[in-house]
């Protein structure tokens, strides 16, 4: 990492970045983690970080713990060298974590800018599941991983129970209870011994293969059990041999697949560092700016991501837009070098492909070079004071710098006389402009200020300070000169008024003119603040009262729209209750079929010969009236049944339930007496016809026949003869 990077502490952000990712190998990554100098590469890393956070804020952060650099025991399986049973295992973690993210990034259909990343990723299922099936650990290898082991560890563990029984034998034997030093077996050197005192071990005979380190004890295998102990040292040989064989088989398959899983594991570590980046970001609560290579800078409440979060202050920053060059003064500790390294160390994270600590909206500016000269670093072993330590810097950023560079000075000019300092500080300016870099700067000369006031492509800034607490606001204001303050903080502290004017006396009549004007500008952005905020307060009022009306508004129209529910819930109900009733009416002759009751029955079938008797003596009238009805086709119609049962009589009941066809009748009767007693007329010669259909003397006598009638004469027909009237036509 260059010296300007590191002066705009991009280290300890990348030290934040290594804490939160989950292997070594990965951390190693984010410390190295180098800008991006070109837009092309810098916008495609901002956009992974962007995508893998969308994908963790929906599906979660995969597991990548547990995961080590395997490479060394790839390179070597695929030489054809035999791994240990921890490298094989390794390995296996390493495959298991590529089958997860795998099987993770499965979960999302929707295409993203690490894709790739993805792609790569080959997953050996049959491999991973052997060897964690055969492998239980470092030191463990599981009966079950290959059927000659396992038929070797029962040939071992019955020759081991058979020398157990017979060294039971021994020291339980009363012959040898004297000589033992305990009624124990235990092993030495692999093979089955007891502990014999040291002066009774001639009456033990076998082999001698430890003394304890008293002295007192010595541990004897027993003759007995010797072939035992040597069948047993054979079969454990022959089950290292297959132990060996097991991992040679597993390290050639390994060997196989070498190369993709060296790959896969260089994806992983490039994908844990987006994840780092991810959780980095939502921890920052970060978002992503508009990345672009024409130098414009626009960070929107951008928060120094070294600063405690209950500590900063949120700044706005702009730069390119309109100005390649800005300089910022104002007081000391009002937080000017804090705005400039903000400034540079935002610009290096967005170049790194790092999630910003901005609101929304914001804009990055990709450069080729950063270069910054911040900070009193005075160099004792080359006898540089503080001012000849920032004109070296100066001279090789003037080396380096072109136009896709942003400079950052601190305190531009500082460190010698003041007429001096300014007249190169303004030289500086205009020797890196003509460069055509993006430039920020702080200062504190007047001289400065009025080459920004005076340029046309360079702005003044200032960092807001409260005269009457003495206390910044870290507030950074662009287009508006700083003031020192120093008579006015002087004051507050207590310094003598008498010192104070004096001071005064001995500033030229330009500056103390200039900062009058800065006065003046201050005191007018002021009163314009207060007034955009007397603004913004009552917008929010109005919209308060507009969002309150809407929902008054609402309100009362879901009241309404309640009513109308339960109105039409109540119609319904009614209807349902009279359709209930009706049904139940109708359904009263239905039910005398049902009853079983003989007396009940004949009762009611008495009832209805008397209402059939009577209705048959009430049909009479409506045959006079209608000669072609009749009552047994009457009866066959379930609107005359229902209401003659209900009360109706007959005559009414047959008109209501025939009126269609008594009116169409009607019609026709009507309709055919006109034309008779027109035509009889005409003949006579006693009428003639009008124009109207009507003769003054005719008695309402038609002209017109009757399919030429209106709407207005066949409606009044129809209503004449519902009454019943004899129609003269």
């Amino acid at each position: 990492m260059n010296k300007h990077h590191r002066t705009l502490e991009l280290d300890r952000v990348l030290e934040m970045l290594a804490e939160q990712a989950t292997c070594a190998a990965s951390k190693e990554l984010a410390l190295r983690l180098e800008p991006c100098d070109n837009y092309r590469d810098a916008a495609d890393a901002l956009q992974r970080t962007a995508d893998i956070n969308t994908l963790t804020a929906r599906y979660g952060t995969p597991g990548l713990g547990g995961i080590q650099d395997c490479t060394g025991a790839l390179q070597r399986a695929k030489l054809g060298s035999r791994l240990s049973a921890g490298e094989i295992l390794q390995v296996a973690r390493v495959l298991r974590t590529i089958r997860t993210i795998k099987k993770w990034r499965g979960q999302g259909e929707t295409p993203t800018a690490a894709d790739d990343l993805f792609h790569v990723l080959a997953p050996v299922e049959g491999l991973e599941k052997d060897i964690f099936d055969a492998i239980l650990s470092e030191e463990e290898i599981a009966d079950t991983a290959s059927s000659a082991l396992n038929d070797l560890r029962r040939r071992i563990r019955r020759a081991q129970l058979k020398v157990r029984e017979q060294l039971d034998g021994i020291i339980r034997s009363p012959q040898y209870a004297k000589a033992l030093q305990e009624p124990i077996i235990t092993m030495r050197d692999g093979r089955f011994v007891v502990p014999v005192k040291i002066e009774c071990k001639n009456e033990v005979k076998g082999l001698v293969h430890d003394t304890s380190s008293s002295g007192a004890t010595v541990f004897i295998e027993p003759m007995a059990v010797v072939d035992a102990n040597n069948e047993i040292r054979m079969l454990q040989n022959e089950e290292q041999l297959e132990i060996d064989r097991i991992l040679q088989e597993f390290s050639e398959r390994i060997g196989q697949v070498a190369d993709a899983t060296r790959d896969s594991f260089a994806a992983l570590l490039q994908l844990d560092l987006l994840f780092a980046k991810s959780r980095l970001a939502d921890k920052m609560k970060a978002t992503v700016p508009d990345l672009n290579e024409d130098g414009i800078i626009e960070f929107r409440k951008a928060r120094h991501p070294l600063i405690q979060k209950d500590k900063v202050v949120p700044v706005d920053i702009r730069l390119g837009d309109g100005f390649d060059t800005l300089v910022i003064t104002g007081p000391n500790t009002g937080g000017k070098t804090v705005a400039l390294k903000t400034l540079g160390l935002l610009t290096l994270m967005a170049a790194c492909g790092m999630m910003l600590p901005v609101a929304t909206g914001s804009r990055a500016a990709v450069f080729t070079h950063v270069l910054a000269d911040i900070g009193d670093e005075q160099s004792i072993e080359q006898s540089l004071s503080t001012f000849s330590s920032h004109i070296v810097k100066i001279i090789e950023i003037l080396k380096i710098a072109d136009t896709k560079s942003l400079v950052l000075t601190d305190e531009l000019g500082a460190g010698t006389d003041p007429t001096e300092g300014a007249a190169l500080a303004v030289s500086i300016i205009t020797a890196l402009r003509q460069r055509g870099v993006r430039l920020a700067a702080t200062t504190h000369y007047a001289e400065v200020k009025m080459y920004a006031l005076q340029t046309d492509g360079v702005e003044n800034g200032c960092c807001e300070f409260d005269v009457a607490t003495l206390s910044p606001t870290y507030r950074l204001l662009i287009g508006v000169p700083g003031r020192s303050n120093a008579f006015a903080i002087s004051r507050r502290l207590g310094l003598p008024e008498e010192i104070i004017d004096e001071a005064k006396s001995m500033v030229s009549s330009e500056n103390t003119r200039f900062e009058d004007v800065v006065s003046e500008l201050e005191s007018t952005r002021q009163q314009l603040e207060n007034e955009v905020t007397a603004a913004e307060t009552a917008r929010s009022e109005a919209d308060r009262l507009r969002a309150e009306m809407k929902k008054q508004t609402e309100a009362h129209e879901a009241a309404l729209e309640k009513l109308e529910a339960e109105a039409r819930d109540n119609a319904r109900a009614l209807v349902e209750r009279t359709r209930s009733r009706t049904d139940l009416l109708l359904n009263e002759l239905e039910e005398l079929k049902k009853q079983k009751d003989k007396a009940d029955f004949s009762e009611k079938v008495a009832a209805m010969r008397q209402g059939y008797a009577r209705l048959k003596a009430q049909f009479a009238a409506v045959q006079a009236a209608y000669p072609q009805a009749e009552l047994s086709r009457a009866l066959e119609d379930p609107r005359f049944l229902r209401l003659v049962t209900h009360g109706v009589d007959a005559k009414s009941a047959y008109e209501l339930t025939h009126l269609r066809e008594l009116t169409a009748e009607a019609m026709a009767y009507g309709a055919r007496r006109a034309r008779e007693e027109l035509t009889a007329a005409m003949q006579a010669g006693d009428l003639r016809p009008r124009e109207s259909g009507l003769t003054p003397g005719a008695g309402g006598a038609f002209a017109e026949s009757p399919e030429h009638w209106s709407r207005q004469t066949r409606e009044e027909l129809k209503t004449r003869a519902r009454r019943g009237e004899t129609i003269r036509l």
